[in-house]
């Protein structure tokens, strides 16, 4: 039948980290809070370690800004799936919004995250998203805290699982 793949993926092809050896990973950090930022960091360069991947860090103000460097850097024909010499192979975006007593936190948090993932879906970027949004700085650091086990961590291997299914999609008859 047609639309039929000769071969089904499972899950656990693509959440372990083989997939995503030889990747080269960007992060755009948003240092805004800088004890949850390291945190969210070292997660996410032990884990990128682990799974024998590359990176270079871009730092932003805030995490506003995340979207838009990542826009710039598909512009610059440095990530996204229609540039076939591009440098990077997925996003890895680390950052942190805290509630506060106006409503700033809600047009952050929606507008990053949505930008985020316009952009990522619209140029097929493999996008992990640790920007944490929280009511507090101990949520913050509860979460971003833990090394491989953090949510820094946890953005990496959501980026290499998807830059693994993009390698099956690319590499795989799936007719």
């Amino acid at each position: 039948m047609a639309g039929r793949s000769k071969r089904s993926v499972e899950a656990s092809e693509l959440l372990g980290t083989p997939g995503g050896q030889g990747a080269h990973i960007l992060i755009i950090e948003a240092p805004y809070y800088e004890a949850i930022s390291a945190e969210l960091a070292a997660g996410a360069i032990a884990e990128l370690d682990a799974a024998q991947a590359t990176y270079e860090r871009i730092v932003v103000p805030g995490a506003l800004e995340i979207p838009q460097a990542l826009a710039q850097a598909v512009k610059a024909g440095l990530i996204g799936s229609d540039d076939a010499n591009a440098r990077f192979d997925g996003c890895v975006a680390l950052g942190c919004v805290i509630r506060g007593e106006t409503s700033h936190y809600d047009t952050v948090c929606t507008n990053a995250n949505h930008w985020l993932m316009e952009i990522a879906v619209r140029n097929a970027i493999p996008l992990g998203n640790a920007i944490l949004t929280v009511d507090t700085e101990a949520q913050a650091l509860a979460r971003a805290r833990g090394g491989r086990e953090g949510k820094g961590a946890d953005a990496v291997r959501a980026c290499l699982a998807l830059i693994a299914l993009e390698r099956v999609f690319v590499d795989e008859d799936l007719e």
